[in-house]
């Protein structure tokens, strides 16, 4: 019987994401594509060292261990390279003991049209037109920003949303933006009781509170995977949020109404494996801190 990616959650990551090849884009960028199929192939074994999107694989990988029997995440490479110039990543893979076996190596393809193939869940990269191409398909996807050199890797897994524009849609972000924080406020206000439209990572925070119930306890602290909601909304606009989760029957570990106030202090804190957010400049403040991917919307 054909091994089912139903009612897992996929991630779908580039190598470059997944480990650091900023030298070797260079090499692509600068010399084309030969040189960098000759550098590959000369250093196949050395070891690549992790890249952004690492911490919040390994940790999610680790959900597997703790249930016997049962698999709740798989991890797929999808990547631009041939399988001509694959190996130094699996030969990396296997050194971090990452249970990873499956890729998509697209030679030089776009990937989105791969991504229902492999039912992703959550797509990953470092390059942007392939991250906008899977969200305009309809996957949740994020461009990663360079790892801050100490970030955490708690035993926890931990991941944070920002609002409008990833969970939730950019309906009131773009109000905000033509009609500035006093419509947007009103707006927010005659609309408290109506949910907000879902946005690009609904589906993927959905997927992740089902995870959650695979762990049961009287502590909610000691679950393993743990979420926060850390968004520039404030009073009045908190009630619309809150209602909205509740009517999609979905837990958020950890809500911050941070009207304005930087995130960075606050995601210092909680040490998420990732924190999404939609706009370049909460991303660049945020990544000095913890990884951190942008979300771009729907074109």
């Amino acid at each position: 019987m054909p091994f089912s990616l139903d009612n897992l959650l996929v991630i779908g990551i580039s190598s470059r994401a997944l480990f650091d090849l900023e030298a070797e884009e260079k090499i692509y960028q600068e010399q084309g594509l030969d040189a960098y199929r000759l550098h590959q192939l000369q250093h196949e074994n050395e070891i690549l060292r992790p890249g952004a999107g690492f911490p919040l694989v390994k940790a999610l990988l680790r959900l597997n261990q703790m249930t016997p029997g049962k698999r709740l995440v798989e991890v797929v490479i999808m990547s631009r390279n041939s399988s001509e110039t694959s190996l130094r990543i699996f030969n990396s893979i296997a050194h971090y003991g990452l249970d990873i076996s499956r890729a998509a190596l697209a030679g030089g393809a776009p990937l989105a049209p791969y991504l229902k193939a492999f039912n992703v869940s959550l797509f990953l990269s470092l390059h942007e037109d392939d991250v906008q191409a899977a969200i305009n398909s309809g996957t949740a996807a994020a461009m990663l920003y360079r790892s801050p050199l100490s970030a955490a890797d708690p035993e926890q897994i931990r991941i944070a949303f920002d609002g409008d524009a990833v969970i939730f849609s950019d309906e009131a972000e773009r109000i905000y933006q033509s009609g500035g924080i006093e419509a947007f406020e009103q707006h927010e206000r005659e609309n408290a009781k109506k949910p907000l439209p879902e946005g690009p990572f609904a589906r993927l925070l959905l997927a992740i509170s089902y995870l959650q119930n695979n762990f049961k306890t009287d502590d909610p602290n000691a679950l393993p995977l743990r979420t926060a909601l850390v968004t520039a909304r404030s009073s009045p606009a908190h009630e619309r949020v809150i209602r909205t989760l509740r009517a999609w029957d979905i837990r958020i570990d950890e809500t911050f109404f941070m009207g304005g106030v930087s995130k960075a202090a606050v995601l210092a804190a909680f040490q998420p494996h990732m924190f999404f957010d939609d706009q370049h400049g909460h991303c660049i403040s945020a990544a000095d801190v913890v990884p951190t991917g942008r979300v771009p919307y729907k074109q």
